[in-house]
């Protein structure tokens, strides 16, 4: 059984990732957390949670955020471990708890299989929206679902690191080597931004990968979910087939998998989209 995790831990780990956003998401993220709306906005309307993914961070809702907050919508982008499916789940719960009123919450690439099981059983929780993302049923876990079409090339653009454990072996996490890194996973972002995404890259550990789902959120909250059609991480296939399994609002949008990097409009509109469905209750 994990651990309790503090408030303090929650608090740091949201500073944390408003950091990675630039100081306007220092200024309008992190005061959202803990307390309803005031001024201009309204108790009923969402917070909008971003989970980001493997290979990635905060930074990578960069754009999603900016745009969401010149809405007036209140964020969060907080930090995933990326060390295995529970604990980052309970993590990002804690995170969710943490939160006053109704949430809409977001996951990228493996953050769709934590949401998955993050918001399983809490109210607050009244949309799920998955961005090129794993939503898994009980029982599978995300190279399961790679693996179910063909198309992928993670495998052979990853390289294995090693990592200590708390009982002193060691545990092997992925990350994607810098030379391939922008045909992999975001192909058609611009060379620098690409080579900055590629040289903060968080690995995710195997085992965070080959750990099976306990709870499947999306059976009982409306979802959305965005296809990048040019993605090379995960198969479209296999983003289609789970997307039409879901029973979820589908868009198609030409992109690798980096989407909220190369096309932040539409993965803005398709979140919107949620936040329209939650307000009017449709």
């Amino acid at each position: 059984m994990n651990p309790p995790i503090s408030r303090r831990t929650v608090t740091t780990s949201l500073l944390a990732g408003a950091a990675a956003l630039g100081t306007a998401g220092i200024a309008n993220a992190v005061p959202a957390a803990g307390r309803p709306a005031t001024g201009h906005g309204r108790p009923a309307d969402p917070t909008v949670v971003l989970i980001h993914g493997a290979f990635a961070d905060g930074s990578s809702w960069r754009a999603v955020v900016q745009r969401l907050l010149r809405q007036g919508h209140r964020v969060l982008a907080p930090a995933l471990p990326l060390r295995g499916l529970a604990s980052d789940a309970a993590y990002i719960r804690s995170v969710l708890e943490s939160v006053s009123g109704p949430i809409v919450l977001v996951g990228h690439s493996y953050g769709g299989a934590v949401i998955s099981q993050a918001a399983a059983g809490l109210p607050s929780v009244k949309a799920l929206v998955y961005i090129a993302a794993f939503v898994p049923e009980v029982g599978e876990n995300a190279l399961q679902l790679t693996g179910k079409f063909p198309g992928s090339t993670l495998g052979e653009a990853t390289v294995t690191q090693h990592y200590p454990l708390p009982d002193g072996g060691q545990g092997d996490e992925l990350v994607i080597r810098k030379d391939l890194f922008r045909n992999q996973f975001a192909a058609g972002v611009p060379v620098p931004t690409a080579q900055v995404m590629a040289a903060g890259q968080r690995p995710i550990t195997l085992a965070a990968l080959q750990e099976p789902a306990t709870a499947a959120a999306w059976k009982k909250i409306p979802s959305w979910y965005l296809v990048a059609t040019e993605d090379r991480n995960i198969p479209p296939a296999a983003e289609r087939w789970m997307a039409e399994r879901a029973h979820a609002h589908t868009v198609a949008v030409r992109a690798p998998h980096a989407v909220s990097v190369s096309d932040p409009g539409p993965v803005t509109d398709l979140i919107l989209r949620a936040v329209r469905s939650v307000r009017t209750g449709h």
